[in-house]
């Protein structure tokens, strides 16, 4: 097998301590993201050998084409995994900006759809549909998409919510950027199955993430089709598992009972399954937040989306990911607390590991330190 690692970047702002909010709720850091310290964070990416970094979508942070569209010329290999919500923009003008951005920067665009999953969120872009047809909408929009990107004729298309007539490309996007895709309910299985690349779930138990890409990959495969799947979940990985811990542990000091009572409010009104399966993992108990061996639902009392993250020695993390990759995960799209320190604490101590054990090969660089010679390490030990 050969993974493929991806990183995060927090447009809504950084900090030491779990930023609240997100998924539909108000969330900033302490630390602002600047496009100064968001290219400080693609650079700490692309050293360690990350392949892309999701932008997120949402009220609560920075639009994600505008932000990653300025940091193109300051990166060189590194991808951009962009977030974006199907029903806000025209489907051909997606397929337009796509081919943009794929010239622009060299080939790096990924996508990531999201359908939206916060009716009071999706109602503020002055979108009024419910679950169920929001679905139908991504449907109907992938499918004019992908006709738009491999068409040389031009597109009509007359959907239930999608209506286009005469629609061609003058410069469709080469290459074609690949459609990762997550979503938990009924509904949002066979939209996946036809018309994403990478299917992607957040961080459960391995026996929930394996029944979750069973499901998907059985209806792909009765679309005729074989998907990749991609796992989304925070790390805390440190030369020894207590020091990881340590840190888990100072993170959960420094949460405001305050900010956990308004974001499980808040997140609690989602109509995402995904959302409601991990708000299930710890039901706002700050006691019972080890689910599994190192998998820790501390981040999800403060913040929607992915909660729950790997917490250990480099070691112990390394070989989490790789539980995950037997059950069949290609993708693994991390953060943590700041995200630039900590894609260095897992840049050069989990992966060197990684490559090893020969799941994973640096594309920037022939040749890695050994995890216990990084510097991150060494002044650790001291």
């Amino acid at each position: 097998m050969t993974l493929a690692f991806h990183w995060f970047l927090p447009t809504y702002g950084d900090s030491r301590n779990l930023v609240a909010g997100g998924h539909g709720t108000s969330m900033h850091g302490d630390r602002p993201a600047t496009l100064r310290y968001l290219h400080q964070i693609c650079a700490a990416a692309e050293d360690n050998g990350f392949e892309a970094v999701l932008t997120p979508t949402g009220l609560w942070c920075e639009d994600a084409w505008l932000t990653t569209a300025t940091l193109i010329e300051r990166t060189e290999t590194l991808k951009f995994l962009v977030a974006f919500r199907p029903g806000l923009l025209s489907p051909t003008l997606a397929a337009q900006m796509a081919g943009t951005f794929q010239r622009h920067s060299g080939g790096r665009l990924l996508l990531n759809v999201v359908t939206g999953g916060e009716p009071h969120e999706q109602q503020a872009y002055g979108d009024f549909l419910d679950k169920q047809a929001r679905y139908a909408r991504t449907a109907e929009f992938l499918d004019v998409v992908r006709q738009l990107w491999t068409s040389k004729e031009p597109v009509t298309f007359a959907g239930e919510h999608v209506h286009i007539e005469g629609a061609q490309l003058n410069n469709p996007p080469d290459p074609i950027p690949a459609v990762f895709f997550g979503g938990s309910s009924g509904s949002a299985g066979p939209v996946a199955a036809k018309y994403s690349d990478v299917y992607l779930t957040w961080g459960e138990p391995l026996a929930a993430v394996g029944e979750k890409l069973d499901w998907v990959r059985g209806l792909a495969a009765e679309a005729g089709r074989t998907l990749k799947f991609g796992l989304r979940i925070h790390v805390i990985s440190r030369p020894s598992a207590e020091e990881a811990w340590a840190e888990a542990d100072r993170l959960l000091e420094a949460i405001d009972p305050a900010d956990v009572e308004r974001v499980q409010a808040s997140l609690a009104r989602s109509e995402s399954e995904g959302q409601q399966r991990m708000l299930k993992l710890h039901g706002g108990n700050s006691s019972q937040l080890l689910i599994a061996p190192n998998l820790w639902a501390g981040v999800g009392l403060v913040r929607g989306g992915a909660g729950t993250a790997l917490v250990g020695s480099h070691e112990e993390v390394a070989e989490r990911l790789i539980e995950y990759a037997e059950l069949g995960i290609d993708h693994f799209i991390l953060s943590g607390y700041p995200h630039l320190e900590e894609a260095y604490w897992f840049g050069e101590g989990v992966l060197p590991l990684l490559e090893s054990r020969g799941v994973w090969k640096h594309p920037n660089r022939t040749s890695r330190q050994p995890a216990s010679s990084t510097p991150f390490a060494a002044a650790s030990a001291q």
